[in-house]
């Protein structure tokens, strides 16, 4: 038996490995690891250049007037959406309205629909803990409402956003093709929750319940086809907690002018240290916020085909 010969069975051609199933789908395009894995360097690469280009602008504006906001969230969005063109142009050939950010997903009626869901979803819960007692006013900071509503909100927005162009964004419309809405929503919601592992005062239940938000986001984005409204939803849940009642927000407290909404009850009801959304009462108003979109949902579906059936 001949072992050193360098030919093989099929002749003298040369062995190739052959990578293109490796590479690419049965339809010719990348297959999904290769088309996050890309979206994450050209996400990292846009952010590095933001930093460099947009960030200098945005603190001098913040300074300018009076607003010490950090500019790194700015920074981290501009790459994001930088990321996602680049994908969605030269990796995919695919428009915008494949990850929920073309115009139509921005109508003011999602954005509206979107900040009702997540503002009320959280704002019940709090007040039914005042209520009975499980959360009391303090006094706190010294300092006027309106100014610190306007550097927490320029914090929360760009804060929001960032996080929900990470998980419910491009590399949540990768997923969904390859395996569909359910288990797309259960992965992301995970690293959803994964990401606040590290936050100030977090434990098993609030992780769970920031899975749970994942949950509540993601089905706020099935719902109204928009990343938008799913924005919106996340942003009008931390502004309730940071600006209306001045509560921590996943573990961290931010300005509190006046009044301050402190832990007053058992820790499951109240999140303890991490603020409201840590309690099982935020649970159920995020199983109530997820029924409203579908309701809102269904109700703008059925006003569309009205429309187009001229009724």
């Amino acid at each position: 038996m001949d072992r050193g010969g360098g030919h093989n069975d099929s002749g003298d051609a040369p062995l190739r490995l052959n990578l293109r199933p490796l590479l690419h789908a049965d339809g010719g395009g990348l297959r999904a690891p290769w088309r996050i894995a890309l979206f994450v360097v050209a996400s990292t690469v846009c952010s590095i250049l933001a930093a460099v280009v947009l960030g200098p602008v945005v603190a001098a504006v913040f300074r300018a007037v009076g607003l010490g906001v950090v500019e790194d969230d700015w920074s981290d969005v501009a790459g994001l959406l930088g990321g996602t063109a680049v994908a969605l142009r030269w990796f995919d050939k695919r428009p915008w309205r494949d990850v929920w950010l073309d115009a139509g997903a921005a109508r003011p009626t999602f954005l509206v629909q979107g900040f009702l869901i997540g503002g009320l979803a959280i704002a019940l819960p709090i007040l039914a803990l005042a209520a009975v007692g499980w959360l009391r006013v303090d006094r706190g900071s010294a300092g006027s409402w309106g100014p610190a509503a306007l550097r927490v909100s320029l914090f929360l927005l760009p804060a929001a956003l960032a996080e929900e162009l990470l998980t419910r964004g491009y590399i949540f419309s990768v997923l969904r093709e390859v395996w569909g809405w359910r288990s797309t929503l259960v992965v992301t919601s995970g690293v959803f929750g994964l990401l606040h592992v590290r936050n100030a005062g977090a434990t098993v239940e609030s992780v769970a319940l920031v899975t749970l938000a994942g949950v509540f986001l993601g089905g706020v984005l099935i719902a109204t086809q928009s990343l938008y409204a799913a924005w919106m939803a996340h942003f009008a849940w931390n502004w309730m907690m940071a600006v209306v009642f001045h509560a921590a927000v996943s573990g961290y407290p931010l300005e509190a002018p006046g009044y301050r909404y402190v832990d007053a009850g058992p820790d499951w009801a109240t999140g303890g240290r991490w603020g409201p959304e840590g309690g099982a009462l935020a649970g159920i108003g995020m199983g109530a916020g997820a029924g409203v979109a579908y309701l809102f949902a269904q109700r703008s579906r059925v006003a569309m085909r009205r429309r187009e059936r001229g009724t």
